[in-house]
């Protein structure tokens, strides 16, 4: 099943890009007021971690995490000013994201209507990395995120994409 998943995160974010971005010049959008900054970064061998409800007694918790090939694992600090936004991306994998200061709107191109998702300080979100995204301060206040990201090894952290036919704010 773990094998059969990272083919599919892989076909999925080709996917996504062909079907919102066919046969036209990619211009990203560029990032402003938006500082990411790597905090550790690690390679893993394959792996199969699982905690399950005997191990960590608990019949409400467990746990499955396999990779096929090697894994980079990135814990990435991200501040947003007033304002300031990511640019339109993705990911060539998984991001558990927490946000630690302020509140940022997550904007997602797989969401027909584009609609601004909110989250404060101390609430999580997951970006499967298969759609291009755009995380945006319109808070007032200062923001930061800490994202932990799962990738294939070398895979460039940070996919930049044109902003999508259905986000046009």
């Amino acid at each position: 099943m773990g094998e059969y998943r990272q083919v599919s995160i892989h076909k999925l974010v080709a996917a996504a890009a062909l079907a919102l971005f066919p046969a036209m010049p990619a211009a990203a959008t560029p990032a402003s007021g938006f500082t990411a900054v790597q905090q550790w970064k690690g390679t893993f061998p394959e792996l199969m971690l699982k905690a399950d409800k005997e191990q960590v007694r608990s019949d409400k918790w467990d746990l499955m995490l396999k990779t096929t090939g090697t894994t980079d694992l990135w814990v990435v600090r991200n501040a947003v000013a007033v304002g300031g936004q990511s640019g339109w991306h993705m990911h060539p994998g998984p991001s558990l994201i927490t946000v630690t200061v302020g509140s940022i709107t997550a904007y997602d191109s797989d969401d027909p209507l584009c609609s601004p998702k909110v989250y404060s300080a101390g609430q999580t979100f997951l970006d499967s990395g298969a759609h291009a995204h755009l995380l945006k301060n319109e808070s007032g206040a200062a923001a930061e995120t800490v994202a932990v990201q799962f990738l294939p090894e070398g895979a460039g952290r940070r996919i930049d994409a044109p902003q999508p036919n259905n986000c046009k704010f």
